[in-house]
């Protein structure tokens, strides 16, 4: 049975990061195969993850809603064929990128066969780990099946903790299906004060737990090294282990 989380949360908490430690963990609990899918139009998990991104799913789609399909072959194939050339394989997981968000016109017919080969897709590993911007309308257009767990990642601020409110609130309003929605503390420099619990419980947010900031991350960062490659022992990677263990069986 296939396992879903995914990660929301605005623009510079570091979910991208997270997810990419997340495929990290399982691959080191032995929790395979996995398919890693970046569903951020504005991605960039494959540099977290240090993989080669050749092809899309938005362009897939684009090439579809155009009638770019070559002669002679149905639609339905058509789409097919993209999807597996889209796949990126490694040793450890795989990986499919979304890609750029729908353009003008309708794009009915193309979300419904890629809805369609993204979850015939999913059947086939253990576990999926998708990586969102802050909306999330896009999963429920594009997959059938229910998010697991959500992991929203939120600043420790009070700005922060009203975007990941709207996030959850969002999520509740679409038919993702979530088993469970859970916030994380990201970058945090200091434990959580009373008060900050206070706004995550006003907010209606279950706190999963908080992760110091750490200057690694941002060496890696700066220096464009996957911090896939980061090392077991470091602080935020035990620390992001450590809450992994409390969603995955």
């Amino acid at each position: 049975m296939t396992v879903s989380i995914a990660f929301s949360g605005k623009g510079g908490t570091g979910k991208t990061t997270l997810s990419g430690l997340l495929v990290k963990y399982l691959v080191s609990r032995q929790k395979t195969p996995i398919l890693v899918v970046d569903a951020d139009p504005n991605y960039n998990l494959n540099e977290v993850l240090g993989v080669d991104v050749q092809t899309t799913l938005g362009e897939a789609r684009e090439k579809m809603k155009s009638g770019d399909v070559p002669s002679g072959m149905a639609k339905n194939r058509f789409m097919s064929m993209k999807v597996e050339e889209a796949v990126e394989e490694s040793d450890d997981y795989d990986m499919v990128v979304m890609g750029q968000p729908e353009g003008q016109g309708c794009y009915c017919a193309a979300n419904t066969l890629l809805s369609d080969f993204m979850s015939r897709l999913t059947e086939n590993y253990a576990y999926v780990v998708m990586d969102n911007e802050a909306g999330m309308e896009h999963i429920s257009r594009l997959t059938t099946r229910n998010i697991d767990h959500l992991l929203i990642v939120a600043d420790p601020s009070r700005r922060g903790l009203q975007a990941a409110s709207r996030i959850k609130q969002l999520a509740d309003s679409l038919s993702i299906g979530a088993r469970s929605i859970h916030l994380i503390l990201n970058n945090v420099k200091e434990p959580p004060s009373s008060q900050l619990l206070q706004v995550v419980e006003q907010a209606g947010l279950e706190l999963l737990g908080s992760i110091f900031e750490d200057e690694t991350i941002h060496e890696f960062d700066l220096q464009g090294r996957p911090t896939y490659d980061l090392p077991e022992d470091n602080p935020a990677v035990k620390s992001a282990y450590a809450l992994f263990d409390r969603i995955i069986e």
